[in-house]
């Protein structure tokens, strides 16, 4: 059966929806079967209001830069039906969900939250189960992972799901190199950082050694023996 996944990330006006703010950039790349398949959807979004100086500060999108580009409900369509049917993966899900689902809302379209259009995996939820205690911000993961960020000095959705791509196939069962290097004077208006060399049409043999139902078991009771004594910490990686 073949397996369609999308990665997907969001840069926003500032880190609460509750208090309006707006996605400003969507990238979303295609895996099928765990491999590249060259399509994306990428788009940056003018909020039609302004970008707080916190969030600025976090990916570098300018208001004069959003000013020409499509609302949101421009691209909802092309959106819905990119990702219907897939697998959505998503670093810390609750966050791009929730101001997804409020600019699907706001589009003048009867538009039904991407859960029933997709299924979602959160893979900072998966982190936080696979590396307890520690920092599983993306940053975090790509230094575990010996994933090469050095271009990352802003955020940027489109860099930022490609980076995830990577980071989630360590994850799940072995990392396959097929990302190119990144061009070295990458345009100022894609965040400085989502010029991407992509390596096509190869092929990748991943290895996914499944846990035991004892070896889940007895790592479930530790896990529960750890929040009895309070040992257990989770950290806090929000928009990371």
């Amino acid at each position: 059966m073949i397996s369609r996944q999308i990665v997907l990330d969001t840069e926003t006006t500032g880190l609460r929806v509750e208090e309006g703010h707006r996605v400003i950039e969507i990238a979303c790349i295609e895996m099928i079967d765990r491999k590249l398949t060259g399509r994306e959807f990428h788009y940056y979004v003018n909020p039609e209001r302004v970008v707080d100086t916190g969030a600025l500060a976090i990916h570098g999108i300018t208001n004069e830069f959003l000013q020409d580009k499509p609302p949101f409900q421009a691209i909802a369509a092309e959106l819905i039906t990119f990702i219907t049917g897939a697998e959505l993966i998503i670093h810390n899900a609750p966050f791009d969900v929730a101001f997804l689902n409020h600019e699907l809302s706001l589009s003048q379209q009867k538009w039904k939250s991407l859960i029933e259009y997709c299924r979602i995996v959160d893979t900072l939820t998966m982190a936080r189960s696979l590396h307890i205690g520690q920092r599983n911000n993306l940053d975090a993961l790509c230094k575990r992972y010996s994933i090469d960020n050095s271009k990352r000095d802003l955020h940027g959705a489109l860099l930022d799901a490609y980076l995830l791509a990577q980071v989630y196939l360590a994850m799940t069962g072995g990392q396959s190199d097929f990302f190119a290097t990144l061009s070295e004077e990458p345009s100022a208006h894609l965040n400085e950082s989502a010029m991407l060399d992509i390596i096509q049409n190869q092929s990748y043999h991943l290895t996914v050694l499944k846990a035991e139902k004892d070896e889940i078991k007895n790592h479930e009771h530790y896990l529960e023996m750890m929040l009895h004594q309070g040992k257990c910490r989770w950290l806090d990686d929000l928009n990371e």
